[in-house]
């Protein structure tokens, strides 16, 4: 029989006490991290949510209570009474919060036993598979480096809080179930029993109605919400995740980057206690192409990307005149120091520039004696010392270049700098690259379907002065939109929003979504613009991605209290999983064979 917490108050949680309560008699109670017998005295290291502390079961103290510790295992739920009592000086355990005392036990209750675990619950063990710990995840959130990170969430989300609050916003929860609208990435829906054959879907984003609640006048809007998108998965995706969501009405660009450089500089205070430096830097999205080839551009550390087609205009190596002449560019970056990469490592760049769609990766090695390179012999001396001082070469360093149209060429060499950085340990550690992306296209012209798409949403507003090219030429329309970027990692995006309806149908006659679809799909939004639309903007964030990020976890599954699978399921659940065919027929299902 197990006994019952009668009569028993918890006083401290397992990582409170400290040498200022030596005498006092105190309640612990949670679970039996380690039991070490040492023939007399019985030592167990007993754990909660916060941390651990020792207890003693001393037979001179108590006889019948050493006894009953003898039967204790690993993870038995169990309460202690006892007496504080500060360690000799010699045992005292620097490594953990309640090194200096451990407390003499005079009670013991066992709560409950428990199997032995499928794992150790040890931070130490690494070797522990990750399917197994999401089949026993309930087991793995034991773990105090897990535990930790959801600690942390929970620090994040209430900064967040604290810090929209005190900015006026008011958090309304929107809904969950709701009308499938195109917005990048496939719907989960939900069959509606009592209107059979129509379905809900779940949301992609509270996009909508946050615009909606700015056109209701609520002004501040924000929310810690649930959204739910049905795509391919990787590490730092989910099939239902948490935005931090937030909308502001009667707004510039400006409004939302001080606010939200107010709640990031407060993240980092709060939970790292790292100062940030506003205002953060800002790039066009046509300069983080330029510069680093990628529109989440990592500023951690240089190796920027330097256009070179003018200087190969002048050299006699025909593959990049072929495609200078054919409107390409040539795109190199200097790898300092890095002339030592084998020729097995060179061919690994070249694949990896080909995976993104360079037909070539050309490199120089500077040595002593001149350039090393399969291109040496086509390039004239004033041509090689053009290159040399535009890239800030010196001996030692390493050339690469792309010769391709102006999206392969920048993209390709973007992936070729991180993976060079990353594989040769040039990014800083406890560094932060804060960086907003601006001025990012309107549209992005699908090639398979033969059509303008929206690169982020058909919500979002193009410039002013950009207007008229909508219906002239919609690929050099400029968006009202902005990403912050964090160590190479996009954490938040948004823009401000389309509020008139005549530029709305522009944007859909662009993407050409007809009237008559507009209608279906947007009709109350279309209506809402025509009762007083205020100009507004806001700015989403993945939470999850922010607090992986912040806590230095390397994917947001160690964030999550019970993530999926990368291929969205759940081990501990068994979840999805078939139903009664009762259930199909209420619904108006049924499944083809």
């Amino acid at each position: 029989m197990f006994d019952s917490l009668e009569g028993l108050t918890r006083s401290h949680s397992c990582n409170e006490l400290r040498a200022a309560a030596n005498g006092a008699e105190v309640v612990l109670m949670g679970w039996v991290q380690r039991r070490r017998d040492h023939g007399g005295l019985i030592f167990v290291d007993l754990r909660d949510r916060e941390g651990l502390t020792q207890v003693v079961f001393n037979p001179e103290t108590n006889p019948d209570m050493h006894i009953k510790a003898g039967v204790l295992r690993d993870e038995y739920v169990i309460a202690v009474r006892g007496l504080v009592n500060l360690r000799p000086p010699e045992m005292v355990n620097p490594n953990l919060d309640t090194g200096e005392i451990e407390v003499m036990v005079e009670e013991l209750r066992i709560l409950n036993a428990a199997k032995t675990p499928p794992f150790e619950l040890e931070d130490y063990k690494v070797d522990i598979s990750e399917a197994l710990r999401l089949k026993y995840r309930y087991l793995d959130l034991r773990r105090p480096s897990v535990m930790k990170n959801l600690l942390f969430r929970h620090r994040a989300a209430q900064v967040v809080r604290q810090f929209l609050n005190r900015q006026g916003f008011i958090e309304v929860e929107t809904p969950i179930l709701t009308k499938s609208t195109p917005e990048g990435a496939r719907d989960y829906l939900v069959p509606s029993r009592v209107q059979p054959g129509q379905f809900f879907a779940l949301p992609q984003s509270p996009q909508l109605f946050k615009q909606l609640l700015m056109m209701a006048g609520l002004d501040r809007y924000y929310q810690l919400c649930r959204c739910f998108r049905d795509e391919d998965l990787r590490a730092d995706r989910q099939p239902e995740f948490t935005q931090i969501d937030m909308e502001m009405a009667f707004i510039t660009e400006e409004d939302i980057y001080r606010v939200v450089e107010g709640m990031i500089t407060a993240l980092f205070k709060e939970l790292k206690g790292v100062e940030l430096t506003s205002p953060f830097p800002r790039l066009t999205y046509q300069e983080c192409m330029d510069r680093f080839g990628l529109d989440r551009p990592d500023t951690r550390f240089g190796m920027e990307l330097k256009d070179v087609t003018d200087l190969v205009r002048e050299a006699e190596f025909a593959r990049f005149r072929d495609v200078v002449d054919q409107g390409g560019i040539v795109k190199a970056i200097n790898g300092p120091g890095l002339a030592k990469l084998s020729r097995k490592e060179l061919d690994e760049l070249i694949a990896l520039a080909g995976v993104y769609g360079a037909r070539g990766l050309a490199w120089v090695k500077l040595q002593s004696q001149g350039w090393q390179s399969p291109l040496a012999k086509y390039f004239p001396a004033g041509v090689k010392s053009a290159i040399e001082a535009r890239l800030m070469a010196k001996e030692g360093d390493l050339l690469l270049f792309v010769a391709d149209v102006p999206t392969v060429a920048c993209t390709a060499m973007g992936q070729v700098r991180l993976n060079l950085a990353e594989r040769e340990g040039l990014i800083p550690e406890d560094t932060y690259g804060l960086t907003w992306v601006t001025d990012f296209p309107l549209l992005e012209y699908d090639h398979e379907v033969g059509r303008f798409a929206a690169m982020h949403h058909p919500f979002t507003a193009p410039k002013e002065e950009d207007i008229p090219l909508l219906a002239a030429d919609p690929g050099k329309v400029r968006a009202r939109a902005y990403d912050l970027v964090l160590n190479g990692t996009e954490i938040g995006g948004g823009s401000i929003r389309i509020n008139r309806r005549d530029v709305q149908q522009a944007v859909f006659e662009a993407l050409k979504i007809t009237p008559a679809e507009a209608e279906e799909k947007f009709g109350f939004l279309l209506e809402a613009l025509e009762f007083g639309a205020p100009p507004h903007g806001g700015v989403a964030f993945g939470f999850d991605r922010l607090v992986a990020i912040l806590c230095g976890a390397k994917s947001i599954r160690e964030v999550i209290a019970f993530p999926k699978t990368q291929k969205a399921a759940c081990l501990m659940t068994k979840a999805p999983s078939p139903v009664d065919p009762e259930q199909l027929l209420e619904l108006g299902l049924r499944l083809e064979k």
